[in-house]
């Protein structure tokens, strides 16, 4: 996801940054690294063409400078879409990880699930957040693993 804009609120201690649909992401000073203080104010935040405009960067009024990634800011926020993107992501780099020490050969993998190797590889691309999840915990399954869901309480300890 693209970042459209930000802006330093002060008042409020945190950086707000715009996405596309008009959402404004805030992103507290605390979670900042380097973090501004009362001596050390943020002095200049831009969208970082140099990263794709997918993170700011900062610069203190020290000259110390930070990046912050429009995806710390979703999950910081809490966006359910990026929730469940999360989750995928994550399964398809174990899956990947799982590939890779299994020695099959991605012929065996395809036929194992019924499918093309095409559409494997596509199953294996961290990018791709359009891939079915029925798909990829049946490729872990057939990897030998066991994938177990665990729901939990945020606030829980």
């Amino acid at each position: 996801m693209k970042v459209l804009g930000v802006a330093v609120n002060h008042r409020k201690a945190r950086l707000e940054l715009r996405v596309p649909g008009g959402r404004i992401l805030p992103f507290p000073f605390a979670l900042l690294d380097p973090q501004p203080s009362r001596d050390d104010r943020v002095r200049q935040v831009r969208v970082d063409p140099e990263l794709g405009r997918e993170a700011v960067t900062f610069v203190l009024e020290s000259g110390a400078e930070g990046s912050v990634h429009v995806d710390h800011a979703l999950e910081y926020n809490q966006d359910p879409t990026l929730v469940g993107e999360l989750i995928v992501y994550r399964l398809t780099v174990e899956a990947q990880r799982r590939v890779r020490r299994s020695g099959l050969s991605r012929r065996e993998l395809a036929r194992r699930l019924k499918t093309s190797v095409p559409q494997l590889y596509r199953l294996l691309d961290p990018k791709n957040t359009k891939k079915s999840l029925t798909q990829l915990l049946a490729l872990l399954h057939s990897l030998g693993c066991d994938v177990e869901l665990v729901i939990k309480d945020r606030n829980a300890a």
